[in-house]
């Protein structure tokens, strides 16, 4: 696990900010705001939000955002909510996040239900906490008073889960080139930091061939046995431990009957990696096997007429940081800034992907409290010491955004 050292001058600037009075006021409410957090994560938790259906849970958040004073509140075309909380207008613009999507279809019961302080209901931690904890920073920062040099972009991103792709971070950032950092709330552990890329693709590939019946029409190629020729040979693939790089088939269908030769027949492939080149060799390699057996199925059969569809449905760009870069350095002293021990993350896949493949600095940063059964229908969430990831989102903020008559922004070298 990679370790940084955090220069003598950000440590400086977070003695500077925990002894400023306003700061103080600003950590005592978080940690005093502790129920509505609580009743802001149960009442969006039980709003809905589905892969590529988020708009109720977007605009009860973006009514949210309003409710705090935040200017210019709006949702793009593609279902992004923020709002403005303005600086003093001689510092960086921060765009912080959580993402408002589950992985949860329609129809899901997110009915919240407690036991012994526990939070149970799918959804209650990722991300929903993410956006209970966000909203909690721009309280904080309110009631406290704080007038931050930079301007402070706050919202719900849409489609960070699965299939969805990103697709809200990427149409952010096509929108505009005015951010200069961005923070993801999202993961569990307050001390947690993620501040490398694990890239991904992701393919759906369809064999489809004339079919028949099982007896009558033996010797017709078959679309299940092309994909049970394509999955052999890609579970027979080689990928490197360093950089990190892996393949999986996660869905297979086809075939309409236990005596039909199947027509058509699917799989859905997740290829990952930490690198870019590993993961561009992987999908080379893959793309061949699928092709191979197509060939192979209508050779062994003397046809030509059993076909392959690619497409590709995911796409995560690898990306990476130093860690000894200064949003880096930053988000550890933040967490050394109350009582906590950093933890800087092997790589992963989050909404930091994307602008960190920019080259905008970008972190996820993770949340507080104790969490369990993420992406399954038991998830639950403790909020105890839930304060911790608030505190520690609210000085990372600070420290990116500076103070006035405090300090500069510390992203700035």
């Amino acid at each position: 696990m990679a370790e940084t050292t955090i220069s003598t001058r950000i440590t400086e600037v977070f003695d500077q900010l925990k002894e400023d009075e306003a700061v103080k006021k600003g950590l005592s409410f978080i940690e005093q705001d502790h129920h509505q957090t609580i009743a802001d994560q149960i009442a969006l938790t039980e709003i809905p939000a589905p892969p590529f259906k988020e708009q109720q849970r977007a605009e009860n958040f973006m009514h949210r955002l309003q409710a705090l004073g935040l200017e210019e509140v709006q949702m793009d075309a593609e279902g992004n909510v923020f709002g403005m909380r303005r600086g003093s207008g001689d510092g960086p613009k921060i765009f912080v996040s959580a993402h408002l999507d589950t992985v949860f279809p329609e129809g899901t019961d997110t009915t919240v239900h407690q036991k012994d302080g526990i939070l149970y209901a799918p959804g209650i931690g990722d991300d929903t906490r993410g956006l209970a904890e966000l909203l909690a920073v721009v309280r904080a920062m309110k009631e406290a008073g704080i007038k931050t040099s930079g301007d402070l972009l706050f919202g719900g991103t849409v489609g960070e889960e699965g299939a969805g792709d990103l697709r809200g971070v990427k149409a952010f950032f096509a929108a505009r080139s005015d951010i200069d950092a961005f923070v993801s709330i999202d993961g569990e552990g307050f001390n947690h930091i993620t501040y490398l890329a694990t890239g991904s693709f992701r393919y759906t590939i369809t064999y489809k061939g004339p079919g028949g019946h099982s007896f009558g029409a033996f010797g017709t190629p078959s679309a299940t046995h092309a994909l049970g020729r394509a999955i052999a040979a890609i579970a027979d693939l080689e990928t490197p431990s360093r950089p990190k790089t892996t393949f999986s088939v996660g869905q297979v269908s086809g075939g309409t009957s236990v005596n039909a030769i199947a027509q058509e027949a699917s799989m859905a492939v997740d290829l990952r990696s930490n690198d870019e080149q590993e993961l561009g060799t992987l999908e080379s390699r893959f793309l061949e096997i699928v092709q191979k057996a197509a060939e192979d199925e209508n050779r062994r059969w003397g046809d030509d007429r059993l076909k392959v569809e690619v497409a590709r449905f995911g796409n995560r760009a690898p990306a990476s940081q130093s860690p000894e870069a200064p949003i880096v350095q930053i988000a550890c002293a933040a967490v050394k800034s109350i009582g906590g021990q950093p933890r800087l993350g092997e790589p992963s896949s989050t909404d930091s992907n994307y602008p960190m493949s920019l080259g905008i600095p970008s972190i996820t940063i993770g949340l507080g409290g104790d969490f369990g059964g993420a992406h399954t229908l038991e998830e639950w969430h403790n909020p105890k010491n839930g304060h911790l990831g608030i505190q520690k989102s609210f000085m990372a903020i600070l420290g990116m955004a500076g103070v006035k008559d405090i300090c500069e922004s510390l992203l700035i070298e």
